[in-house]
């Protein structure tokens, strides 16, 4: 589908009887980092008043249970979505392939309930078997670029590091963050090898779809299925290698690319989407009914 041809709306309501399963992003989507966003969570409760079901997608490196928690903190209501499926539970699901391994965290201590519960044993560098990265430790100060040291000492002792939000920023209220990704990305450039765990992996998305399978009570064609989100690297890589249509929010962490007007800046956007693995469904500013 040619840009040209993808439609700009206005309103979710015309698509959604398309479809009986969403995979809707989250921090971008349903809120961003701070407080929930009201179009969108009434856009979601309205669609499974309608009979549809509704999983929350998110590169968060937390199990869902706790991302829960913070969805809960943020004012975005439970009765917006049926279940949430994060990086940090595919990230989890490695970890436990690896039993009584010796991990390296490289990651602020909020990420440490991604381990609670596996049999790992924290060591330093020079002791791990694997390095498993949930983000900076210091997000609101660092970059990718301070951790340059540390992960040339992980590639000379050939570390293989999984990273638990291959997100490279995410928006908190105004401002943009460095996620694990964006160390990832880093430690790739320098010859590490990287085991993505989220989005735009398979695993996450084969277990949002089981997820909604046993909500559902059986499969759904993936024709049925629209995944929702900001970010033109995982969100819309993540639906394209999946099988899925995308409905493409531009309010998120492009906004300030495509620029603040109610609709984005159509030469921007085209750069963005040129070099995509696929295009959008549709194109919304903010997810809204």
């Amino acid at each position: 589908m040619a840009l040209q041809s993808v439609p700009y709306i206005a309103h979710f309501a015309e698509l959604a009887p398309r479809y009986d399963v969403l995979l809707s992003d989250v921090w971008g989507v349903v809120h961003d980092g701070v407080i929930a966003t009201p179009a969108a969570c009434d856009a979601l409760i309205r669609f499974r008043e309608r009979g549809g079901t509704v999983i929350l997608i998110t590169n968060a490196p937390r199990p869902g249970e706790v991302v829960t928690k913070f969805t809960d903190k943020v004012g975005v209501p439970r009765e917006a979505y049926d279940g949430i499926v994060s990086s940090g539970d595919v990230t989890r699901a490695v970890m436990a392939l690896r039993p009584g391994k010796r991990v390296f965290h490289l990651g602020p201590e909020r990420d440490l309930p991604i381990f609670e519960g596996l049999d790992v044993q924290f060591v330093t560098l020079q002791e791990a078997d694997y390095v498993v990265c949930t983000g900076l430790r210091d997000d609101d100060n660092e970059t990718a670029e301070n951790y340059r040291d540390e992960l040339a000492a992980m590639h000379d002792r050939g570390l293989v590091m999984l990273c638990g939000n291959p997100d490279l920023v995410v928006g908190r209220g105004d401002k943009l963050i460095h996620c694990a990704g964006a160390i990832a990305d880093l430690y790739g450039t320098l010859g590490g090898e990287v085991i993505y765990a989220g989005k735009p992996h398979a695993p996450i998305y084969d277990q949002a779809l089981a997820l909604a399978a046993a909500r559902r009570g059986g499969e759904t064609s993936r024709a049925r299925v629209l995944a929702i989100g900001d970010s033109v690297r995982t969100d819309l890589t993540g639906a394209a290698r999946a099988g899925l249509d995308f409905l493409f929010v531009t309010a998120g962490i492009h906004a300030e690319e495509l620029g603040t007007e109610d609709r984005p800046d159509p030469a921007a956007l085209r750069r963005m989407l040129s070099a995509a693995e696929g295009m959008p469904i549709a194109i919304m500013r903010e997810l809204a009914w």
